[in-house]
């Protein structure tokens, strides 16, 4: 089968999954679909084999994006805020913790510190907060923080 074949054939039958009921198609109606849409006889043995890879990995890919699905919602449920309704995506000590903010308009990451007050948790101005596009920068470049962090520590050692 030559590359562009495939490309077809994949393009064909994925999209044929996407519109149907997952319920109640078979492996046989996908191959007969895809067949009369690509004037190919996809039951010989290697398009058979082929539609059949396609279509496990087109249902191991919608079973992981569930998955992925129910534990943000999981996740979600359960998920703790500050008091001023940011919420917490992770605490890096006592006082220190990671929050996702609106402010002026736009969506900050603020990693900052905490302090007490009237029974309250108050952000302190010791911290960051980082915009969308900063955010992203910082993402890309932690595999070389980490490097440089690394090196820094066997030098000490």
């Amino acid at each position: 089968m030559e590359p562009e074949e495939e490309q077809r054939i994949e393009k064909t039958v994925r999209r044929i999954l996407e519109k149907s009921n997952m319920d109640e198609v078979t492996e046989h109606k996908i191959r007969k679909e895809a067949s009369e849409e690509l004037e190919l006889d996809l039951s010989k043995k290697p398009y058979k084999a082929f539609v059949k890879k396609v279509i496990q990995t087109f249902l191991e890919e919608q079973a992981q994006d569930q998955e992925e699905e129910e534990e943000q919602e999981a996740n979600d449920g359960s998920r703790e805020y500050d008091d001023e309704g940011n919420p917490i995506i992770c605490k890096l000590s006592e006082k220190r913790k990671v929050t996702v903010q609106d402010f002026r308009r736009k969506t900050l990451v603020s990693i900052r510190e905490y302090y007490r007050k009237d029974g309250k948790e108050l952000p302190t101005s010791k911290g960051i907060s980082l915009t969308e596009e900063q955010w992203a920068i910082f993402k890309k470049n932690v595999p070389a923080i980490e490097k440089a962090a690394r090196k820094m520590e066997s030098k000490i050692m």
